[in-house]
């Protein structure tokens, strides 16, 4: 399993205190966040489509029955094999049957190499967002937790944007293309920045005791 590793988080996030004090003022509040870490390679990939704006019991539910029907791991050839009203059974919409038989399509016939995607950041994501219903986002999750690549920076992420904004005292919530100019100092650390922002966010919340709105 790879991801980004607790001495790995650390030294990143200890690399960007030293140079970016508000930082340096989180990680005293919040403390520094786990490793999130995830396998690498197909399955992972099957569960990311599966798990799309649904919550995370349902995910689970709907990966168990997936599993059940097609085998562990849910094999390309078992999906492109089955039937649609079967997967459709399982829990699948038929938007996301159009996903993963993309994702099927792919692995199978050897279009896309999970073990073996370009080293340069932008162009491992170019060959994820080649999947169906896998936009740059997803593709940026992947490579930030499965592949543990240390200056993935999903600026998409509304979490991200917010504590961004919230850390570096920005006076309203950045945009995407505002958020990933700003990180652009905090190379090649922008991946354990990324998960510092989902860390001190659930750190506030838990602090106010309320839902803070998104």
């Amino acid at each position: 399993m790879k991801g980004l590793s607790n001495d790995a988080l650390r030294t990143g996030l200890d690399a960007l205190a030293k140079v970016e004090p508000a930082i340096a003022a989180g990680l005293a509040r919040a403390g520094y966040p786990a490793p999130r870490l995830n396998p690498p390679g197909y399955r992972t990939l099957v569960r990311t489509i599966v798990g799309q704006q649904v919550s995370i019991s349902a995910a689970r539910a709907v990966n168990g029955r997936l599993e059940a029907l097609l085998g562990e791991g849910c094999p390309p050839a078992a999906v492109l094999a089955a039937d649609d009203m079967a997967l459709r059974g399982a829990g699948l919409s038929r938007q996301k049957i159009g996903y993963l038989r993309s994702l099927a399509e792919l692995v199978g016939g050897g279009a896309l190499d999970l073990a073996a995607l370009p080293a340069e950041d932008e162009a491992a994501i170019a060959e994820l967002v080649r999947i169906k219903g896998i936009g740059r986002w997803s593709a940026e999750i992947y490579l930030l937790f499965a592949e543990g690549r240390p200056d993935i920076w999903p600026a998409g992420d509304l979490v991200v944007r917010i504590e961004t904004g919230h850390l570096m005292g920005h006076p309203d919530r950045p945009s995407e293309a505002e958020t990933r100019a700003y990180a652009e100092r905090w190379r090649p650390h922008r991946g354990a920045m990324a998960l510092f922002a989902w860390h001190h966010y659930a750190h506030r919340r838990a602090a106010t005791k309320d839902k803070m709105p998104l």
